[in-house]
C-alpha cells in the first residue's frame, strides 16, 4: 500500500483575549448549535467536508460509536448555514483541566471563498470558551486548542493564526493513502 507524509501542527489559544474575530460574511449566514445529537447528521457533515481532504479517522464508527461521542458532555456541533443549506460545520469536544477540542472544523467545498470558514472559526471559538456556561457541570475553559495538516485545505493554518491561535507543536508522519468516499454513502 501506497503512502503519504502528513505534517500534523498543534494550536492553543490560552486566554479568550487571544481571539481576533473575523469579520461576519455577506449575505445570510447563520450558526446554529445542534442541540440533539445526530450521528446522521454528524456523519453527513463529516464526510460532506472532509470528502476531499482525505478525512477518515471516524468512517469506520458505528452508528452507536458516533452516538457516543456526540453524547459526551461538553460536546457541541456548530453549523454554518448559507440561506438555509449547510456550509461548515464545528465540532467542539471538552477535555480534562478545562481543556476544549476543536475536533473538526471545515466547510463543504462548494462553500469554500467566500469568507464563512473565518467567520465560522471565530464563532466556535468564543463558543468553546464559555462552553462553560452550557454545561455547569464542566470546569471554566482554559485552553482552546485544534490540530490541522499538510492534508486540510491550502487556507486552514492562515485562518487559524489570523484567529489567535498559536503552533505549539509539529509532528511529521507517514500515512496510508487512502481514499475517502466523500459525503454520498450514508448522506
Amino acid at each position: 500500500m501506497s503512502t503519504i507524509t502528513v505534517t500534523t501542527w498543534s494550536l492553543e489559544q490560552t486566554s479568550p483575549d487571544d481571539l481576533a474575530p473575523a469579520a461576519e460574511p455577506d449575505g445570510d449566514v447563520r450558526i446554529v448549535r445542534a442541540e440533539v445529537p445526530s450521528p446522521e447528521f454528524s456523519r453527513f457533515l463529516y464526510t460532506a467536508v472532509g470528502g476531499d481532504i482525505l478525512w477518515t479517522d471516524r468512517l469506520s464508527l458505528t452508528y452507536a460509536q458516533w452516538q457516543e461521542e456526540l453524547d459526551r458532555p461538553g460536546t457541541e456541533t456548530w453549523v454554518a448555514y448559507d440561506r438555509g443549506t449547510p456550509a461548515g460545520y464545528v465540532e467542539l469536544q471538552a477535555q480534562d483541566e478545562g481543556s476544549v477540542e476543536i475536533v473538526y472544523f471545515g466547510l463543504i467545498p462548494a462553500f469554500r471563498g467566500r469568507r464563512i470558514g473565518g467567520h465560522l472559526l471565530s464563532y466556535a471559538t468564543a463558543r468553546a470558551w464559555d462552553l462553560a456556561e452550557r454545561w455547569p457541570e464542566l470546569p471554566a475553559t482554559k485552553r482552546v486548542w485544534l490540530h490541522t495538516c499538510s492534508k486540510d485545505g491550502e487556507h486552514a493554518m492562515a485562518n487559524y493564526q489570523r484567529r489567535g491561535f498559536r503552533l505549539f507543536d509539529t509532528k511529521v508522519d507517514e500515512e496510508p493513502a487512502v481514499e475517502t468516499p466523500g459525503p454520498w454513502p450514508g448522506a
